[in-house]
């Protein structure tokens, strides 16, 4: 299977304005099909981003969900960006669209600037935690990431095996420099089983946090190293949030029921959905 490229610094900036607009729009209660026909002609067109979206809109008219256009695009989207709306769109999760939405701009917005893998990885590592996403599937798709190299893909097959079984701060702190350092002053000759993965900042903090809520943890290393803030949300239980549940809901009926009697019309023009001149560049 294919996966996404590093891209351009100007790429991420453009998807941290798309993510941001239509995590607003959304939350304006304005269709997601609408917002991503029309928010295409915003972007900057010596970007590929406006493909990419026009694609997804297409996906999303086919079948009424985001994440599948992400998906079907793995040169462009990172599997962690499909895995996150995909749970989004879950009927059983918790996690709201707009705070989805919020949660790729954030971190597109890190891309944009000089980010870290270790940076990068806590945020999304405590993006799966906080909102419990499920971490087997979780996981897998930061392996798929290519800024990712390999000592961090076998850390993630690691972790998948012994998170929830030891400390995070541990599996922070035992892949740092600082436990090199500090195991090398009681033996000279000490070489570390696995590469260091995260900087001696990264393991003091892990080190101080032992025995606390992880959550501390990510606390400390976004007050100490700038690492970006995984969003949060609160749960409100009032009679207009429950009408706007209702409405949205209304709204994917409503597209569903479109979808369907297109269908049985034989109107359906499943030619829009073949593949897109974005993919045919990079298979080339």
């Amino acid at each position: 299977m294919s996966t996404a490229t590093i891209l351009d610094r100007e790429e991420y900036i453009e998807q941290a304005y798309l993510f941001r607009t239509v995590r607003e729009r959304i939350a304006d209660n304005q269709p997601a099909q609408d917002v991503f026909l029309r928010v295409g002609e915003e972007l900057l067109s010596s970007t590929r981003l406006p493909f990419a979206v026009q694609f997804v809109a297409s996906e999303l008219k086919h079948t009424g969900l985001v994440a599948n256009g992400f998906a079907k695009l793995p040169h462009y989207f990172t599997a962690f960006q499909a895995f996150v709306v995909r749970q989004a769109e879950n009927e059983k999760s918790r996690l709201p669209m707009p705070t989805a939405f919020l949660i790729l701009e954030r971190e597109a917005a890190y891309r944009a600037e000089k980010p870290t893998k270790a940076g990068l990885f806590v945020y999304q590592f405590e993006t799966i935690s906080r909102n419990r996403l499920g971490y087997l599937d979780g996981l897998e798709a930061l392996a798929l990431d290519p800024f990712y190299d390999a000592n961090w893909r076998d850390y993630f097959d690691d972790l998948r095996k012994q998170v929830g079984e030891i400390d995070f701060c541990d599996l922070v702190y035992l892949r740092s420099d600082l436990y090199v350092i500090e195991e090398r002053r009681r033996n000279p000759a000490f070489e570390p089983p696995l590469t260091p993965i995260f900087g001696e900042k990264e393991g003091k903090i892990a080190k101080a946090s032992r025995t606390r809520d992880p959550l501390y943890l990510f606390a400390a290393l976004q007050r100490q190293l700038g690492y970006p803030e995984v969003p949060r949300y609160r749960i409100r239980d009032d009679a207009t949030t429950k009408l706007e549940q209702i409405q949205t809901k209304l709204r994917e009926l409503e597209m569903r029921i479109k979808l369907a009697e297109s269908e049985l019309r034989g109107s359906v023009d499943l030619s829009q959905f073949g593949k897109p001149e974005l993919l045919k560049d990079d298979d080339e």
